[in-house]
């Protein structure tokens, strides 16, 4: 029987990422396979937020994520033309919207400390999950991930030793076992794996039933731009040329899996603008719901689950796909060093408990954005306050804050203000980025005071950590920075003031040995691991 380290269920671009995570951080056979034949097309999240911007940046990716996004304004100014704006100028700035209320640019306050440790990240938005799926499978080839298409996922059964696996290919042809360390399920909302694994799923039911297309329309000049509340329900008209989205609250549909005619689509626009609209053609579609659920544990002994998966809900704020990349990236590494011997597997009990709370957090938002958006007179008459809240300088910068992910943290020990949070793009005395030294997927002791104490301790860890000795000019209070392979600040130290007590409540050794085990030699003997290199990216 064919064996894996890990096989990874969903080629989506949580599971592209996962794999190559898995890959970077040095598992040599990563297999990942997929239902569709190719790269799913259909219109999903139009934009990411500031954690995945930040995340890609980090593995190399940026230059990727800004050509996407000069593309996707070229198509924003072509709609503004189309509907009697400017299409030469300069678009305003996306803040984003919140239940359909749109957030104004003017509003925000962009010098808020948040916003500010993203680095050239924080300016990339625009960029449709079918470009970024493009992108990460691009990647995955070349990090030597082994992707499978035409196969689903159809049979699971694990022991304590992995995980055997039954694929069958979409052509009917007959079905294959395998056998892999530790199987991943990415594969969405209906999730095969979550569901022959018998993860809990609670949460509560939908109640919408939601459109999103890219259309031609007839008669499309009587439907207003951006987010419109009816008295029937929401939609949207752009920011791209055909695309609408309706919203009605009469429940969900009664069937899921059939597809969305033209027919269909039309009814649901007429119903909710009160506009004779026309749908002509769809170039894609699709219909959602609210159904807003969390397994209770991402992990069932060698079978975890990350993105929709592991918690769905409804799309609006564009939380999904941005949630979804957070987890591959929480337990890309970690699942890596558990296959390597170089942790325990208890380690990779930290994935739900740092990732929970903000699937939580995520479900209870958009929940709030449902409540707001229904076509009754008190969810309205509360609409009405958010939105005289959005047009302050603070609700803006409240709400945006929220929508961009800049709030999100993990409670790591330690006292330092960084601990837990998304490290920040230093600029670093060089020229380059701590961005730009993240692009191998292992962690970074950024050592700013040339100790070479701290640098013997980080150095003791081989390949795990890597060191670097620099400064930092526009931050001199910061002395050293240990930075987790997924961007999180472990550890941090500030240079010493005359008179000001150190409180250094977790320790640089504390840090290294709960993160990445005992140093070289004797961790990977006593685990009973093979050492490996992790793959590098030119």
């Amino acid at each position: 029987m064919t064996h894996y380290d890990v096989v990874v269920a969903g080629a989506g671009p949580v599971g592209l990422m996962l794999g190559c995570e898995l890959r970077l951080g040095g598992v040599a056979r990563v297999l990942v396979v997929e239902r569709l034949a190719e790269v799913d097309e259909t219109i999903k999240a139009g934009a990411i937020n500031t954690p995945t911007a930040t995340a890609l940046d980090r593995r190399g990716l940026l230059p990727d994520l800004a050509e996407v996004q000069r593309q996707a304004m070229d198509h924003f100014r072509e709609f503004r033309r189309v509907s009697g704006g400017d299409g030469d100028g300069v678009p305003p700035k996306f803040a984003g919207h919140f239940a359909g209320i749109m957030l104004t640019a003017g509003f925000l306050d962009a010098a808020d400390p948040a916003f500010s440790d993203a680095g050239p990240a924080g300016d990339v938005g625009l960029v449709p999950q079918a470009a970024l799926e493009r992108i990460l499978a691009d990647r995955a080839r070349e990090l030597g991930v082994e992707l499978r298409r035409r196969v689903e996922l159809t049979g699971l059964e694990q022991d304590d030793d992995g995980v055997s696996v039954t694929l069958a290919p979409t052509d009917g042809s007959a079905p294959e076992s395998l056998r892999a360390g530790w199987l991943v399920g990415c594969d969405g909302g209906r999730s095969s794996v979550r569901k022959l694994a018998g993860f809990d799923f609670p949460g509560t039911p939908p109640e919408i039933t939601g459109y999103q297309a890219i259309a031609s329309l007839v008669g499309a000049e009587g439907l207003g731009t951006g987010w419109t509340a009816t008295d029937t329900g929401v939609y949207a008209h752009g920011p791209m040329p055909g695309r609408v989205l309706s919203v009605e609250f009469d429940g969900p549909p009664a069937d899921r899996t059939t597809p969305v005619t033209v027919e269909e689509l039309q009814a649901s626009l007429r119903r909710v603008t009160g506009v004779a609209v026309t749908v002509t053609e769809t170039r894609s579609v699709t219909r959602f719901t609210d159904n807003c659920r969390q397994v209770t544990d991402y992990r069932s002994g060698r079978v975890l689950l990350a993105g929709d998966a592991a918690h769905v809900h409804s799309p609006f704020g564009g939380q999904g796909l941005n949630l979804g990349i957070g987890d591959a990236m929480n337990l890309g590494w970690k699942l890596a060093a558990v296959v390597r011997g170089q942790a325990p597997d208890g380690l990779l009990d930290t994935y739900t408990g740092e990732r929970h709370p903000i699937g939580a957090w995520v479900l209870d938002w958009t929940r709030a954005q449902i409540a707001l958006m229904r076509p009754e007179s008190h969810a309205r008459a509360l609409r009405a306050v958010v939105t005289d809240l959005t047009r302050t300088v603070d609700g803006t910068t409240y709400l945006v804050k929220k929508i961009s992910g800049v709030w999100q943290r993990y409670d790591l020990p330690g006292s330092h203000p960084l601990v837990g949070r998304s490290a920040p793009d230093l600029q670093l005395a060089d020229g380059t980025r701590l961005a730009d030294r993240l692009h191998g997927g292992r962690a970074l002791l950024l050592d700013l005071t040339d100790d070479a104490g701290l640098r013997a301790r980080a150095g003791a860890y081989g390949d795990r950590v890597d060191v670097l000795t620099t400064t930092c000019p526009d931050r001199p209070e910061l002395s050293a920075l240990l930075v987790r392979p997924d961007g999180f600040t472990a550890w941090a130290a500030d240079q010493p003031q005359p008179g000001v007590p150190q409180k250094q409540e977790d320790t640089l050794e504390d840090a290294l040995e709960r993160w990445f085990g005992t140093p070289s030699g004797l961790g990977d003997i006593a685990a009973g691991g093979a050492r490996r290199p992790a793959p590098q990216l030119s």
